[in-house]
């Protein structure tokens, strides 16, 4: 089994990083979506300090911005107010161009992996006048989802090819490609991999949405692992829906033989509290169960209070989980060998 952190804020310090390999981290995540991998130098040196310091063999995966959707950077967080009507495009929250050409009236937004909810009220083709339906804090660079709009935004941005040519030199070994809708994405960053001298850097196939889980069955070639990521694969169906479709991606990936790794709220909790519900660690071991070689956290190790308590429950409760798979196995392997004795 493989346990990722995510780096950010939290754990930038060596300190805390060696506490985090002491409880079994094995790799880390850097999300590029909140900067480049140059700007975030000084947290990588901790990192690799920290993993030299414990042993560790550490991978190192960047998590591109691909083709998924972003706010700006905000001067400081925004409350939006259930029922109050919001701005974007232009004023203080900046939204991509792109959304312009598919957002119309009635259209829903979702931001920040679904907390927020917004309904389009006009399109002034500058800037959306919208509603808040489900209110809360945003912040700068969260996540933004029009479910069934159609919208393509290009594969790879100038930031992520930037980052790209620069993954050899920090230690990269695995890239993430999000919101991944048919071979051509994973093509084309296999090509800006192998411009950029880092062919032998591994490619993870985000699932994010339905569209993804469609076209699975034709990226299984093109990808050396997948991701089942939760956070926007829940904004793109009814939350009763996701369990189904994690699991039925889950039999496809186990049958083809191809590694894959589960994310997104596996600990939720945990931002605030030392100790996880009964739910989260359930959902760890089941995730291990129907076949994930690796789980990984994201904001609970980058803004949460606890990251080193975080990785404790996730590799604690992965290798439980692991341990009971080998010890079902080991009990098929002893009663077929006693049935083949007594047949």
């Amino acid at each position: 089994m493989e346990y990722y952190g995510t780096l950010g804020p939290s754990c930038k310090e060596t300190r805390v990083l060696r506490a985090m390999f002491q409880n079994g981290m094995t790799g880390m995540r850097m999300n590029l979506s909140h900067g480049t991998l140059r700007e975030h130098e000084k947290w990588l040196r901790s990192m690799w300090e920290a993993a030299l310091a414990e042993k560790v063999n550490c991978r190192l995966l960047i998590d591109l911005q691909g083709p998924e959707l972003r706010i700006g950077t905000l001067p400081q967080p925004v409350e939006l107010t259930e029922g109050s009507e919001v701005i974007l495009g232009k004023g203080l929250i900046k939204i991509p161009r792109v959304i312009y050409s598919y957002a119309k009236k009635g259209s829903s937004l979702l931001l920040d992996d679904g907390k927020l909810l917004l309904k389009v009220l006009e399109n002034a083709g500058e800037y959306l006048n919208c509603v808040v339906v489900r209110g809360g804090m945003l912040r700068s660079s969260k996540s933004i989802a029009m479910p069934d709009s159609g919208i393509h935004p290009p594969t790879l941005t100038d930031q992520d090819r930037r980052n790209i040519k620069d993954a050899r030199m920090y230690g990269v070994t695995g890239v993430m490609l999000p919101f991944v809708r048919g071979r051509e994405d994973l093509e084309e960053l296999r090509k800006a991999l192998k411009e950029a001298d880092a062919s032998g850097v591994q490619i993870y196939a985000k699932i994010e949405d339905k569209r993804g889980v469609q076209a699975l069955p034709g990226l299984l070639p093109y990808a050396d692992s997948f991701v089942i990521a939760r956070g926007d694969l829940g904004n793109d169906m009814p939350l009763w829906e996701l369990p189904r479709v994690q699991k039925e991606t889950a039999k496809v990936l186990r049958e083809a033989g191809k590694p894959f790794m589960v994310v997104t709220q596996m600990l939720d909790s945990m931002h605030n509290r030392p100790v996880p519900t009964r739910a989260e660690v359930c959902d760890i071991f089941n995730a291990v169960l129907d076949g994930a070689r690796a789980v990984m956290l994201t904001g609970e190790t980058a803004v949460g209070r606890y990251p080193a308590e975080a990785i404790r429950y996730l590799v604690e409760t992965g290798e439980a989980a692991w341990n009971y798979v080998e010890e079902q196995e080991r009990k098929k392997q002893e009663e077929s060998r006693h049935i083949g004795y007594w047949g």
